[in-house]
């Protein structure tokens, strides 16, 4: 692709990004049609399909036959994939996504201390007994250990904070396995999951902030 071309690539897909605001668009919303991008945009439709095959390789768009081109929810796998590909190779990389991770998810306990409901409670005890099935069969409880810590989070009631864990996390995810996958640690990492839950649930934010502190050093990957 030559410099010129780049640059028309760069600025279709900022225009695309235009759109999606100034038309409100959220996710599952769908776009307007390649020949009506062409127009408001007032370049050709080879372009605009070019731009939107980029977005769909990142897994940001999804194209439905016979439908049309809708947005995907933020976090898709595929795009995390390709990202943690590339920053996840370096151990500095890792250890800042843990340190920030860390913040995030230590403020976000905070706040769920004081704003966590019974539903999410049980939710918290379902998925610690279900991590403990898993390992009963012998399997690693990767699904469960992060709904377990995105329930927390969503305890909150911040949908930003949420929003920033789900983009971090999803990076984590990619080597989740591996960190659960040492030795014993799976079984440790479900014994800390049931002390931060007994602090949440006695509202004890002292005692579930030193738990979750241990737990997210211990799990650093």
């Amino acid at each position: 692709m030559s410099s010129h071309q780049d640059k028309v690539y760069i600025e279709i897909i900022r225009e695309l990004n235009r759109i999606i605001q100034e038309d409100d668009l959220k996710a599952g919303d769908k776009l307007p049609s390649e020949r009506e991008l062409s127009d408001r945009l007032q370049v050709g439709r080879s372009s605009v399909r070019e731009a939107l095959r980029s977005l769909e390789l990142l897994d940001l768009i999804e194209t439905r036959r016979g439908e049309g081109t809708f947005i995907k929810t933020i976090g898709g796998h595929r795009l995390v994939e390709v990202l943690a590909s590339f920053f996840l190779r370096e151990e500095k990389a890792r250890s800042d996504l843990a340190e920030t991770r860390k913040i995030v998810e230590v403020e976000a306990l905070r706040l769920a201390c004081e704003r966590i409901n019974e539903e999410q409670i049980s939710n918290l005890e379902r998925l610690i007994e279900q991590s403990k099935s898993c390992l009963g069969k012998g399997d690693l409880p990767v699904e469960e250990d992060y709904l377990f810590h995105k329930t927390i989070v969503e305890a909150c009631q911040n949908r930003l904070m949420v929003n920033i864990w789900i983009s971090l996390v999803e990076y984590s995810k990619v080597t989740l396995r591996e960190s659960l996958s040492r030795k014993g640690r799976a079984e440790i990492s479900v014994n800390e999951h049931e002390q931060i839950l007994d602090g949440l649930k006695n509202r004890d934010e002292k005692k579930a902030i030193s738990a979750m502190e241990n737990h997210l050093e211990k799990s650093r990957f």
